[in-house]
């Protein structure tokens, strides 16, 4: 079980880097100061394939365990299930235009910037709002079944940036937040 939650609470502290990163790029862009397309695309489209993929099901699971456990917590924990498709689908609209301006496609730039600003808004305050109310419910009342539970009916993926054989294609992102560590 801590296994579990161990990983939840560092796949938890991944995600806010990469909106960090992500939201200074945008920054860069609304100021026309030249923002590196190519690692907002890498960004998003990690979030879109780990995350959305692995993180959020394993998630919805724990959350629907949650809610049998404490039914007072059901709307917030539906809630949190709409705004992972939320995410989802905000994450893929803004993936489709930063994939289009990769290949010198001429995109609104007003598209790109609500898209972001979207995304950036509700993936910032569903983590807040998991890490506040969530996360510390569930480690109090789910048992060792309900996270094998959780585990079964989504094992893991490999992590293709943080995990140990990451994908080539995110070199790039793991140089910027290995410099981006050394400066905080």
């Amino acid at each position: 079980m801590s296994d579990v939650i161990d990983s939840w609470h560092a796949e938890h502290r991944h995600c806010p880097r990469l909106v960090d990163l992500l939201e200074r790029q945008v920054a860069a862009f609304h100021a026309d100061d030249q923002p590196n397309f190519e690692l907002m695309l890498d960004v998003v489209s990690y979030l879109r394939y780990f995350p959305d993929r692995y993180h959020h099901a394993r998630e919805d699971v724990a959350f629907v365990r949650l809610a049998e456990r404490d039914p007072q917590i059901k709307p917030m924990v539906d809630q949190l299930m709409q705004e992972h498709r939320v995410i989802a689908a905000a994450g893929t609209e803004l993936l489709k235009y930063l994939e289009q301006v990769v290949e010198d496609v001429v995109v609104e730039r007003a598209k790109v910037e609500a898209a972001a600003a979207t995304y950036l808004v509700y993936y910032r305050r569903h983590l807040a709002l998991e890490d506040r109310d969530i996360v510390p419910r569930a480690e109090q009342l789910l048992t060792p079944q309900d996270w094998e539970a959780v585990m079964a009916a989504i094992p893991n993926g490999s992590d293709p940036l943080f995990g140990e054989d990451y994908d080539v294609r995110y070199r790039e992102l793991r140089r910027q937040i290995a410099l981006e560590s050394k400066d905080a």
